[in-house]
């Protein structure tokens, strides 16, 4: 059954590293602690940040956090720290911070 394109990571996939190891959902998470990144929840509000830190279920806590509505930037926070539940994806920011002003 097709899933309509975009890459596979379960079921044994995933992104050859080297070594000839794979790169797993955690090996990623682990990759990119502190580092810049976008946290979308599933309201649609975005949080930008460094990325402090993670647990297993998916509980973030960021610094330089700043958040974003529609877009728009709303508010910033020294740390902020958000509930897994909430959590839509996480993705590495291809900007830095200093960049978005």
């Amino acid at each position: 059954m097709s899933t309509g394109g975009g890459e596979r990571i379960s079921g044994g996939g995933g992104e050859r590293i080297g070594g000839g190891g794979v790169k797993t959902p955690a090996d990623f998470l682990k990759s990119i602690r502190g580092r810049p990144v976008v946290v979308k929840l599933n309201s649609g509000v975005d949080y930008r940040g460094i990325l402090a830190c993670l647990d297993g279920y998916m509980n973030i806590a960021m610094e330089q956090t700043e958040e974003y509505v529609n877009g728009q930037l709303k508010n910033k926070y020294g740390d902020a720290f958000i509930r897994g539940n909430n959590v839509l994806y996480i993705s590495t920011s291809k900007r830095t911070l200093a960049d978005s002003s």
